[in-house]
């Protein structure tokens, strides 16, 4: 590797810890059947608990705890996730929890995904801070699709910037840049390939 893409990707680090700079992750998951209609009627379950946010909290006990809100900020045990809805995030250990409110969702026949990003506790009178570790442009789609045999479940995140700036951060801004680097080193791809592995039914 050239002394040059080194130190840019050096520069480039420096300013995401600081959070000026932003990273896409994406994490994927695919298992083929043997015939498509073995492989439509998995897409089916796969969609039933891609929609069931609430279900994610029992993939393993090292995983996030999930938990689905409506847009007013009542309880939904039952799903499904839509548009304006709230998730309540709670990783493993002693940190704080974790909010994002869906901003997108889209079904057919044969690929459904909603997108979510970072923002204020809905049951909170805070709307000026983000309690998340990433900042509000962030932004992550859980998708499943079929195509012929084929299942396939991905998380994509997008302009992953760590919350450590102000009033956003509040006083999460040292908390937030460490759960943040953590989860770029390795919590993320154990979390998100558990979550993309439970739903193509591996």
């Amino acid at each position: 590797m050239k002394l040059k893409t080194i130190v840019d990707q050096l520069q480039h680090e420096t300013k995401v810890i600081q959070g000026e700079a932003t990273k896409d992750m994406s994490y994927a998951s695919h298992a083929t059947f043997q015939d498509e209609l073995v492989a439509e009627e998995a897409f089916a379950r796969s969609l039933n608990k891609l929609l069931n946010v609430n279900g994610w909290s029992a993939l393993s006990s090292i995983s996030a705890d999930f938990a689905l809100y409506d847009p007013v900020g009542k309880a939904k045990p039952d799903g499904p996730v839509d548009v304006d809805d709230f998730i309540q995030i709670i990783l493993p250990g002693p940190t704080p929890e974790n909010w994002v409110r869906v901003t997108y969702k889209s079904m057919d026949k044969k690929r459904a995904e909603f997108t979510v990003q970072p923002c204020p506790n809905p049951l909170a009178n805070k709307p000026d801070q983000i309690e998340h570790f990433f900042n509000q442009q962030a932004r992550s789609t859980f998708r499943v699709e079929l195509v012929g045999c084929t299942l396939s479940a991905f998380e994509v995140g997008q302009q992953e910037a760590i919350n450590n700036q102000q009033p956003q951060a509040g006083e999460r801004a040292l908390i937030n840049t460490l759960i943040a680097e953590t989860g770029w080193l390795f919590y993320q791809k154990i979390q998100w390939k558990l979550l993309t592995d439970y739903l193509v039914h591996v």
